[in-house]
């Protein structure tokens, strides 16, 4: 099985020795040693014209449950319900709307979160269940799988951990314990362009694990998403509202936006035709946006002016240059690599037409980014106005 090495680890066009060879063995549950080598060295005809580096798994997986789900009681034998799904990273942004959308459309939804201080009550109170598992803990991973037909992974490390971590390490433990437990269909979220992007490690990370997940075997669907509308209300639209800084840069990047509820509906129909199986669709919004449109949009809806901080894309280029010094700053350096791209002369975005017809859909029913901030802001505005007036109604005068 052959798949390309995410090269974050070190810098851009030159490997760390230390990790040309490594073994990796998770709490004996599972395990794979990992090679590099240059390309020529591994059978992959996709990638051998790049002179880059690949990673060669060889899987040695013994995925074994030790006990099922409570919510599992399906006999010897029994053929897995297909409208059984588990959600991994249920509580994230897209996930939690694939979560709500699926109960709707009448799928028995398990959601794999992470132990927590705060439990996800409002996961249960939809009507999922909720089962406790870490994908940095591969021993934890099999039990949910067990009953389960489909996998969608919404998952993503949380900042203040290393991007392999989850991202990688635990993305690999999770299909290879798909594979073993036999699961029927696996979805998987990956980014646009990520394949045009090996300097980013969250995006080297994405194509590899496409790689993976092809190789594998499995059934699969795999997504590239453009970005969230729902990111713009905490990146614009409060700031603007509070008359705080709103943070930008002077790169003319492009983003087509769409909004996670018709990315969950899309994924949804996607899952039930089996003419999209195997096959790689990229999600995006109606029309690309720059920031400064952006923020133009969320002014006008506002009814007020920004105080807009421009950074520019060559601070950004010598911070990352500069953290790669320390290696405790590495990841610091590596999401700002991700920040690098989205602030370049790029655009996210893909025509839809042929993804629209394939899965049924009128165009019509996407939503705009005009329209969703629009609701945001006529919505928070009128409950602004509410609460300025009940505050009036009780002050007290002298």
């Amino acid at each position: 099985m052959a798949s390309r090495l995410p090269t974050q680890l070190a810098t851009p066009g030159k490997l760390n020795q230390h990790r040309l060879t490594k073994a990796f063995t998770r709490h004996g549950s599972l395990s794979w040693r990992r090679t590099l080598a240059p390309d020529n060295l591994v059978s992959s005809p996709s990638s051998s014209s790049t002179g880059r580096y690949c990673v060669q798994l060889q899987p040695v997986v013994k995925c074994t449950s030790q006990a099922a789900p409570v919510a599992t009681n399906l006999a010897p034998g029994t053929p897995v319900r297909p409208t059984s799904i588990l959600v991994v990273g249920a509580t994230g942004t897209l996930g939690r709307q694939v979560v709500r959308r699926a109960l709707d459309e009448g799928y028995d939804v398990r959601c794999l979160v992470r132990p927590r201080p705060a439990p996800a009550d409002f996961l249960r109170d939809w009507g999922a269940t909720v089962v406790n598992a870490d994908l940095s803990k591969p021993e934890t991973i099999p039990a949910t799988l067990v009953g389960v037909h489909t996998v969608i992974d919404c998952a993503t490390g949380r900042p203040e951990e290393p991007i392999k971590t989850v991202d990688w390490e635990g993305k690999v433990a999770l299909i290879q314990c798909a594979q073993a437990m036999g699961i029927q269909k696996f979805v998987f979220y990956s980014i646009h362009n990520c394949d045009k992007h090996p300097e980013v490690p969250l995006m080297e990370i994405k194509y590899c694990t496409e790689r993976f997940l092809q190789d594998s075997g499995l059934t699969h669907i795999i997504i590239r998403l453009c970005g969230f509308m729902q990111g713009l209300i905490g990146q614009y639209a409060v700031p603007i509202l509070e008359e705080k800084s709103v943070w930008g840069t002077d790169a003319p990047t492009r983003i087509a936006y769409m909004d996670t509820q018709d990315i969950a509906r899309l994924t949804l129909i996607a899952l039930r035709n089996e003419n999209i199986n195997g096959k790689l669709l990229t999600f995006a919004g109606p029309r690309a946006w720059t920031s400064q449109e952006v923020i133009t949009l969320c002014e006008r809806l506002a009814g007020q002016d920004a105080n807009v901080t421009t950074v520019p894309v060559s601070i950004l280029r010598l911070t990352r240059q500069v953290t790669r010094f320390f290696e405790w700053t590495n990841d610091v350096a590596d999401r700002l690599a991700f920040s690098e791209v989205l602030t370049s002369d790029t655009v996210f975005s893909a025509p839809m037409t042929e993804s629209y017809k394939l899965l049924g859909v009128d165009p019509k029913e996407i939503a705009t980014l005009e329209k969703y901030l629009q609701d945001y802001f006529t919505n928070i505005l009128k409950k602004l106005k509410d609460l300025k007036a009940q505050s009036k109604q009780t002050d007290i005068y002298f």
